[in-house]
């Protein structure tokens, strides 16, 4: 059983908690996920760790109400248990296999969107510790909907908040910052997309556009999070990958972001009749 230190309500739908998971807080790595069963008889769930201790021994998870199985996840209160949390799975950041002398002089930057920005605080605190340049763009519709932006405020050189209605910050999307960025003089050897399928789509667009590669996450696709299942198979490079197994993160431009996009949206129907039922 797997105990809820901590809860917060980051925005009205989206919820952060501080479970107590110590073996896999032992080994857990930056852009891996974990499984959670909030009950008995519940949906396995696949969630990005947005953050891990290994000597406290506790794991972060950060949560989107969308259906029946992530309310059952929020409705959890502190000092409750999930049924189960299983992980780490999936393969780790690219640049977590990288040398000392790889990752030396590469500027990264990372294009975080809505509950995508959770996951971004590992990655962008695991190269800042290391001496890595990051900088961090965050996108939301406005100011409220903005997470994350103290933890990531200490965890990267600079962040670059921005709103499409202009509540604060850069007035625009994320893509639209980074052309900014690089028009004034800033360079990257490397970008980083995590959020909403369509923002990752063009994100690649526009890295491709400006020449800086970019590495996406896949990881809403997963359900299972094993490869059993093969809801999540998704067209990189022409060939057939599994987010959860192959992935989470991809390069973005192998990516088929339009099939992707359609087998995303394939259960949304359903999701709602289930939801409806929880959220009253």
């Amino acid at each position: 059983m797997f105990r809820i230190l901590k809860r917060e309500m980051l925005t009205p739908n989206i919820c952060k908690m501080v479970v107590s998971a110590p073996r896999i807080a032992k080994s857990a790595l930056p852009g891996q996920f974990l499984i959670v069963l909030a009950g008995e008889k519940g949906e396995r769930i696949p969630l990005t760790i947005s953050d891990y201790d290994r000597e406290a021994g506790t794991v972060t998870i950060v949560t989107q109400l969308i259906g029946a199985s992530s309310a059952a996840i929020i409705a959890k209160e502190e000092g409750e248990f999930f049924r189960d949390v299983v992980g780490p799975l999936g393969n780790p950041s690219a640049f977590v296999g990288m040398s000392d002398e790889q990752i030396k002089g590469q500027r990264y930057m990372f294009i975080a969107g809505g509950l995508g920005t959770a996951p971004v605080y590992p990655q962008a605190k695991w190269l800042h510790d290391r001496g890595v340049a990051v900088d961090v763009i965050i996108g939301a519709r406005t100011k409220d909907l903005l997470i994350y932006t103290e933890e990531l405020g200490s965890a990267c050189d600079n962040l670059y908040l921005c709103t499409d209605d202009g509540s604060v910050g850069f007035h625009g999307v994320g893509t639209a910052c980074l052309e900014d960025l690089v028009s004034k003089g800033k360079e990257y050897t490397q970008a980083v997309a995590i959020g909403p399928m369509i923002m990752m789509k063009f994100a690649t667009l526009t890295c491709k556009r400006l020449g800086i590669p970019i590495d996406v996450s896949l990881n809403m696709l997963m359900v299972d999070g094993t490869g059993m299942c093969g809801a999540c198979r998704v067209t990189v490079a022409g060939k057939t990958k599994f987010a959860c197994v192959d992935g989470p993160e991809f390069n973005g431009y192998d990516v088929d972001f339009d099939e992707a996009m359609r087998r995303l949206g394939q259960y949304r129907a359903e999701e709602a009749v289930e939801k409806a039922k929880y959220v009253k």
